[in-house]
């Protein structure tokens, strides 16, 4: 038996098994995965009182103080607007059906000229298909959300994500020089300790920019909607923040659902096109403003992707693992890209400031 060809066919042997083994625990892998990232949400918090904290402490006190600030965080926004939230949530819920059988839902649109006399084929269409709501629609988010919480939200798994993050924090650091002195030696570990840096680098990057995008879309998209008399302000402005972590596909369904509800439930009123005018053109400004200004600033040069092969992850994403797989498809595609560059710049063999400087440029 010639031994290249063993050596290869054992390696695709060993690569296809542990594709295999991932797709068989993708589940467990998806729980760390959120724990990884949880880690890297709170990582700046506790690097910063850690700086701060008396010599005689150790680093589970700054870890527990920071859970601590974050629990009572998370009370703190409950108890602001949790509730808001959930009664308007609740009072679109059983209105928006009635609206639409009884208002023109396009009155609030300003359509093209080309497209005005189909206004009423359009708007008796979208009644018709709001009618076969209670009959198909209601039934299938009913059943997709009870298969979510049955395979995906338990409370023990809940609780796994914040105690897992709290061991990553703990222990990160050993973890990584563990699995360097474990796993590779020579020229090799020296490449795989770069690649994990960069990969550290761009995660904390892209986890700490989506939490500030996310909390400036709800401020700004509360302040506006509140300031223009739009009906469900916060419930918008909460649905368009949880949309920011979906790249793509979120920011455009956030914005398609604001002007949808904004249509049926401000139709008839005085000064509801001008209220369609000034939210549509918001919606393009405050988009060009974020993708062009505040989202490069916060990212930095870490997350360097196409936008069509950004659209390409999140559609991947979808097919593989669910919305699941939409949040995770641009740091995967970001993390391949680094590793192919790094391990570009170490197959031509030049020096480690000569490696950064290849992988920066390309």
């Amino acid at each position: 038996m010639e031994p290249r060809a063993a050596r290869a066919a054992w390696t695709v042997f060993v690569i296809g098994l542990l594709i295999y083994l991932a797709y068989v625990a993708r589940h467990t892998l998806l729980i760390f995965s959120l724990s990884m990232f949880f880690a890297y949400m709170l990582s700046p918090v506790v690097n910063f009182i850690d700086r701060i904290r008396p010599p005689r402490l150790s680093r589970n006190f700054t870890l527990a103080i920071v859970y601590l600030l974050f629990i009572a965080l998370l009370v703190g926004i409950a108890f602001a607007i949790g509730s808001t939230i959930a009664e308007q949530a609740a009072a679109l819920a059983s209105r928006l059906p009635d609206l639409v059988k009884t208002t023109d839902p396009l009155e609030f649109l300003p359509l093209p000229g080309w497209l005005d006399p189909m206004r009423a084929r359009i708007t008796e269409a979208l009644r018709g298909q709001v009618e076969n709501l209670d009959k198909e629609a209601f039934p299938l988010i009913k059943s997709a959300l009870t298969q979510v919480l049955s395979k995906a939200g338990s409370v023990l798994e809940f609780i796994l994500v914040p105690i897992l993050g709290f061991f990553m924090l703990k222990d990160g650091a050993a973890i990584r020089e563990a699995m360097i002195g474990w796993t590779t030696r020579g020229r090799t570990s020296v490449l795989l300790e770069e690649i994990l840096a960069d990969v550290h680098v761009l995660l904390g990057h892209y986890i700490r920019a989506l939490i500030i995008l996310s909390a400036a879309t709800f401020v700004v998209f509360g302040v506006f909607l509140q300031i223009v008399g739009a009906q469900y302000a916060l419930l918008l402005a909460g649905v368009a923040a949880m949309l920011e972590f979906i790249p793509v596909v979120g920011p455009l369904s956030a914005g398609v659902i604001i002007v949808i509800v904004q249509s049926v439930t401000a139709a008839g009123t005085p000064g509801a096109n001008s209220h369609a005018a000034a939210i549509i053109v918001f919606l393009i400004l405050y988009r060009l403003f974020q993708d062009y200004v505040l989202s490069p600033y916060l990212m930095g040069t870490g997350v360097e992707l196409h936008p069509l092969l950004v659209l390409f992850g999140v559609l991947a994403g979808e097919q593989v693992a669910g919305i699941p797989g939409m949040f995770f498809s641009v740091p995967v595609l970001a993390a391949a890209r680094i590793i192919y560059k790094r391990a570009r710049a170490s197959r031509l063999g030049v020096t480690a400031a000569a490696r950064d400087q290849l992988v920066s440029e390309t």
